[in-house]
């Protein structure tokens, strides 16, 4: 399959082109950029022999019928199953080309692999491309799969972005008509499951010296906004005994966290965004808002430990005159991956890479929220030191050709499977 590889390497690089800052690579829900990339990926979706629509929100979807043999077969109360494959195609910002992207171009190329073949499969396919993963544009994240699967609620549709623009008025103005969220795409006992290819994110795949591993679990989550408040003052008359600074306290807990996550393995916690609001260097900040994602493998533990930095936060705040507000911006749960589906793609590892690995995700992926709808199994793929969400990303060509055989074989023998069983 050299020639097949060498496409994905190419198209990837193609979209990663694709970009709404000049120099640097960032695509953000409903951006031009977006409308960009979602009508390079139908074409090629199209080039493969799939269907191709887009949602209300932005979500490209093609589509695969099942193979002629099991349509003329089924009847109204056994219709052909759906198997759905894919990623998210926005980016954070200033990112790398491979993260969301690799998921949803690498099943294309592979279904185009198979037609080459002149392989059918019996049962549909649907190739997902999410509008929205990471929560850029607006502070709620899985927008995109969040509306595929119905979960999208009205509450969500008051969210803003920069310029106060709601949700709401985006989305209609995309769509050319009033919007009321949907019901999910499909029924659960219609589909197979759902399958994400991904880059690792992390150096573990290096680290073991393997192109792809499998995914067991993604890891429990919890995200939100933590606001100190102070008061304003002149840096040059006010005693540093009489000070009641925001930001001397916001650097306090960074600090904190980052000790007593360090201390917890493999808890994580990071502060990624630090914000003062009317901060002058003369100027005593009596204000600042930053963020705080806190993660590990177990929901209990992931609780326990955003119920204990909020209390750190809180003694801090007192301790130095502040006030503190807590607003919990996402949440969600230790999701498992489906065993039978993770035990089939684990099979197909072990045909082409010679043996498999499993690893817990510590990042979030559509599949959080693909869960609530079906099975779910995700494969991983090596990156160059565990780096991502940053524009030296990299997955080497050799790794990408190595995935892309997973999902030939996994796919091939999901078909060879299903039409046994409905022997």
């Amino acid at each position: 399959m050299p020639h097949a590889a060498q496409q994905l390497a190419r198209r990837l690089d193609e979209l990663g082109r694709v970009t709404d800052e000049p120099g640097r690579l960032t695509r953000t829900f409903l951006s031009p950029a977006m409308e960009r990339a979602n009508a390079l990926v139908g074409k090629w979706m199209q080039e493969a022999g799939l269907t191709v629509r887009e949602d209300d929100t932005g979500n490209l979807i093609g589509r695969l019928p099942a193979g002629p043999a099991l349509v003329a077969g089924a009847t109204r109360t056994r219709k052909p199953k759906t198997l759905l494959l894919g990623s998210h195609l926005d980016t954070v910002r200033n990112a790398g080309r491979f993260d969301g992207a690799l998921g949803v171009v690498l099943p294309i190329v592979a279904l185009a692999e198979l037609k080459r073949r002149g392989v059918t499969l019996p049962f549909a396919v649907e190739v997902l491309g999410f509008s929205e993963e990471e929560a850029v544009r607006f502070t709620g994240a899985y927008l995109g799969s969040k509306a595929y699967t119905g979960r999208l609620r009205a509450a969500d549709l008051l969210l803003t972005d920069s310029r106060a623009n709601t949700l709401r008025e985006v989305i209609e103005a995309h769509a050319g008509h009033h919007y009321t969220p949907p019901k999910a795409a499909h029924r659960r006992g219609d589909l197979l499951g759902y399958v994400e290819v991904h880059i690792e994110q992390g150096p573990v795949l290096e680290d073991r010296k393997l192109a792809v591993g499998v995914v067991s679990a993604i890891a429990s989550q919890t995200r939100g906004r933590l606001t100190f408040r102070g008061r304003a003052g002149h840096a040059g008359t006010t005693p540093m005994n009489l000070r009641r600074d925001a930001l001397a306290g916001a650097a306090e807990f960074i600090l904190f966290a980052e000790k007593y996550a360090g201390g917890r393995p493999p808890l994580v916690a990071t502060v990624g965004t630090l914000a003062v609001p009317s901060g002058a260097a003369n100027v005593i900040p009596g204000e600042t808002v930053l963020s705080l994602d806190v993660r590990h493998p177990d929901d209990t533990a992931c609780r326990r430990a955003v119920d204990h930095l909020i209390a750190e936060a809180q003694d801090i705040a007192r301790r130095r005159g502040l006030t503190l507000a807590w607003q919990q911006t996402m949440k969600h749960r230790a999701t498992p991956c489906s065993p039978e589906l993770t035990a089939a793609l684990d099979r197909s590892v072990r045909a082409v890479q010679g043996k498999s690995l499993a690893l817990v995700s510590g990042a979030g992926h559509d599949g959080v929220i693909m869960a609530d709808l079906t099975p779910i199994a995700m494969l991983f793929v090596r990156c160059r030191d565990g780096l991502s969400h940053h524009p030296d990303e990299y997955a080497a060509p050799a790794d990408l050709a190595v995935a892309l055989q997973v999902m030939v074989d996994f796919l091939e023998r999901l078909a060879a499977d299903f039409a046994k069983e409905r022997g």
